[in-house]
């Protein structure tokens, strides 16, 4: 089995998702958002073609990692080798993090015609959904760049049958009281 990808895994990132984490980006985009930080992630031929197997090595060296995001591009575009990486990093112990420009609820309603994107949303930890929109855009929130996307917890959300939004993460970090204690 194959996926498309614009590069090869990305380790030591704290910046896609709670930990140390290696990014997966993956290729193919239809969203197109204004503003996009990975433009050259959209087009569906440009990339390349690698086997699963490689990107299982590729986690295999992995050290010191809490989790890997799948990101691009958008992931959903490709969901079936996606469910399997994700699959492999939970073998290895890891937590997977996604990132999409769909929202979770049209993910859901995709997954009616489409039962490979629910078999990948089983087996995604944390999502970030919805489109980046300029407009929105913020470096003041955690793990988003725009203020509409939010941090999902995926289990939570189909177990319990409605979008349940990830604790301390949908907040600006400039809204947080920030309390310092000063011991001399």
């Amino acid at each position: 089995m194959k996926i498309r990808l614009a590069a090869e895994l990305q380790k030591d990132s704290i910046v896609d998702g709670e930990g140390i984490r290696a990014v997966l980006w993956t290729q193919g985009c239809a969203h197109n958002c204004p503003g996009c930080h990975n433009p050259m992630t959209h087009s569906f031929e440009a990339g390349a073609l690698i086997n699963i197997e490689e990107v299982y090595s590729w986690i295999d060296k992995l050290e010191g990692h809490d989790g890997i995001t799948l990101s691009g591009g958008d992931p959903m575009y490709q969901p079936i080798p996606c469910t399997k990486i994700s699959q492999y990093a939970h073998d290895k112990g890891l937590n997977v993090w996604c990132y999409t420009g769909f929202t979770f609820e049209e993910l859901l309603k995709l997954s009616n015609k489409n039962k490979n994107i629910m078999e990948f949303l089983k087996n995604i930890d944390v999502l970030i959904d919805g489109p980046f929109i300029l407009k929105e855009k913020s470096l003041d929130i955690k793990f988003r760049g725009s203020r509409n996307q939010r941090v999902i917890d995926v289990k939570r959300s189909l177990a319990g049958n409605k979008t349940e939004i990830l604790k301390g993460y949908n907040e600006d970090t400039k809204k947080k009281e920030q309390k310092v204690h000063v011991f001399i």
